[in-house]
């Protein structure tokens, strides 16, 4: 089994940039697709970008292309969420989430969960 713990979040002001890390330990890390779901207060969980095991495929929910990079470094067991230009709609608790089977965009998929990492960004 895999463990996953994030961290990296905090308070930024709308335009700020965040980097958010996922660590994790057990086997078989680096076979999993790795995905970012995150939730705001009053709302649903929602995907927000996925990678393949390889790092060589990503997946983006629209709202964030452009702005936000997955990335992991399967040698050290780490997923990382770039964000840049952030923005208030953005606040919401991160989870970092692995995948064995897929498909990506698929949350009843991931079958390991961090505890999460709040964001929140201010106007």
């Amino acid at each position: 089994q895999v463990q996953l713990v994030e961290s990296g979040g905090g308070l930024v002001q709308a335009g700020g940039s965040l980097r958010l890390s996922c660590a994790a330990s057990g086997r078989s890390f680096s076979t999993y697709i790795m995905g970012w779901f995150r939730q705001a207060p009053g709302k649903e969980r929602e995907f927000v970008a996925g990678i393949n095991w390889n790092g060589v495929s990503t997946d983006y929910t629209d709202s964030v292309k452009g702005r936000f990079t997955i990335s992991r470094d399967n040698a050290k067991n780490m997923v990382y969420l770039q964000m840049n230009s952030l923005k208030p709609e953005d606040t919401a608790v991160y989870n970092c989430a692995g995948n064995p089977t897929g498909p990506v965009r698929e949350r009843g998929r991931y079958s390991y969960w961090g505890q999460g990492t709040q964001v929140t960004v201010s106007a």
